[in-house]
């Protein structure tokens, strides 16, 4: 009885022992794991400048290049509808024909007019002539006239002819000055109905020219070329020279504009820049992307910016123009225009995942220093390029920038900075490991049974 009681008391001890050893040996072995973890690597990236172009992303919609409404000139019936409706009509090309009745009447009595005026002209003319033909007889009867009274009043005068032969001779000189007088009234006259036909011709021939237009406008053509629209006015339709509907509209599709709204916030900014010297003038070319994700083929070109700022907006309108051949855009079309407005002349580009932010908001980055430890640094940036953040404050040349770990690092943590050109062979490597790892117990076995032959044999 004795000796079981010691056997189980010696039992206890040995195995209270045992596990206190176990204790103190994974403790030690805890402390030696903490002190041995090596430091976390980041990926770095030399920070450079460089000049960079600011490209601005704004929402646009295409309009027309020209846009007509196409109206009637001339009051009437529409007999026909010349084209199809939705397809590429040219300048000139006739599109309705109005009813030419009543107009190709006018011109007819307008050409009546005009005949009617240029006989009266020739009458005219012809009485002229006459009216000339009679004043130079009677200015030679006036003439002979005045030769026989000079004659004559010698002779009364001593008493060689009677007073009664002599008064006669009076009379007949007072007779061809009145016929002189009234041929020179006669010219006259007929001169003046010769200028009255000759205006009267004039006034036929305008309103001849003005029944002839008339006429032709009956025919409806295209004042450009372009697409049309459908056509509000079918044949047998009514139509009015004053009328406020058009028939059709005709719209320009080549080139088309592009119009787009910058904020007069975004513009003063940028003017700022340009005027301190941060920043050059850009360019006038505009990348347009469409509503499905795609970049449209064809760079435009910035056409204007308006003096002026939109007072409900606050923005300012800016005008591209692009070439459009195969009519891909259409107006109206909803899209997104990119335009290098200015270029940074000293900044560096950072990769997005580089940048984070504050509690307050702040863009940051981390930066590892001389001794390999993380520090956060505050920077500016101004917008984006090529996928990279531009950073125009905050960083300086050659410092190294944390691209890729800074989420599992602390500031002031020391860590292993690599460039990040050598990511791709850590990765090649971290592959090869994983699939040494991946290999099945059997086939580590054989492995493992290889050596040891070699060492026997």
């Amino acid at each position: 009885m004795k000796h079981s009681y010691l056997a189980l008391v010696i039992a206890s001890v040995l195995s209270g022992a045992v596990l206190v050893g176990c204790d103190n040996s994974g403790d030690t072995a805890g402390d030696a794991a903490q002190q041995q973890m090596p430091p976390s690597v980041v990926n770095v990236q030399t920070v450079t400048f460089e000049s960079v172009p600011q490209v601005q992303t704004f929402s646009g919609r295409t309009s027309a290049y020209q846009t007509a409404d196409v109206r009637p000139q001339v009051n009437g019936v529409i007999d026909e509808v010349l084209f199809r409706e939705g397809s590429n009509v040219k300048k000139g090309q006739p599109l309705y024909r109005i009813n030419t009745d009543n107009y190709a009447s006018s011109v007819t009595s307008s050409q009546a007019a005009v005949q009617q005026a240029q006989a009266n002209y020739q009458t005219a003319l012809a009485n002229t002539a006459s009216s000339r033909a009679a004043l130079v007889s009677n200015q030679a009867s006036l003439a002979q006239a005045k030769s026989d009274l000079q004659r004559l009043s010698g002779l009364v005068e001593i008493d060689a002819i009677s007073k009664q032969e002599y008064d006669q001779a009076v009379t007949t000189l007072r007779t061809a000055e009145a016929a002189v007088a009234s041929a020179r009234a006669a010219i006259g006259q007929s001169e003046a109905s010769a200028e009255s036909a000759k205006a009267t011709i004039e006034s036929a021939k305008a309103g001849l020219q003005a029944s002839a237009l008339d006429l032709n406008r009956t025919i409806v053509r295209a004042p450009l070329t372009g697409r049309s629209d459908r056509s509000s006015f079918t044949a047998g339709t009514l139509v009015s020279a004053s009328q406020a509907d058009p028939l059709v509209t005709i719209s320009r599709l080549d080139p088309i504009y592009v119009d787009i709204s910058q904020s007069s916030s975004e513009l003063l900014k940028l003017r700022q820049q340009i005027s301190a010297g941060e920043a050059q003038t850009g360019t006038n070319t505009v990348e347009l992307v469409l509503e499905d994700g795609t970049v449209y083929p064809v760079n435009g070109q910035l056409a204007l910016s308006e003096a002026k700022v939109d007072e409900s907006t606050g923005a300012v309108t800016l005008r591209a123009v692009f070439p459009n051949s195969n009519n891909i855009l259409l107006p109206g079309m909803y899209v997104t225009a990119r335009l290098t407005q200015s270029v940074i002349t000293n900044a560096t580009l950072v990769p997005q995942s580089a940048v984070t932010r504050s509690a307050k908001g702040d863009t940051q980055v981390y930066i590892v220093d001389e001794n390999n430890q993380i520090k956060v640094r505050p920077v500016t940036v101004n917008g984006t390029y090529n996928g990279n953040w531009v950073v125009t404050d905050g960083l300086k040349e050659g410092e190294k920038l944390v691209v890729i770990g800074g989420s599992k690092v602390k500031p002031d943590q020391e860590v292993v900075a690599k460039p990040l050109e050598d990511t791709k062979s850590t990765s090649a490597t971290q592959s090869a490991s994983s699939n040494t790892v991946a290999k099945t117990p059997q086939q580590a076995a054989k492995e493992s049974e290889k050596p040891a032959e070699t060492a026997t044999n």
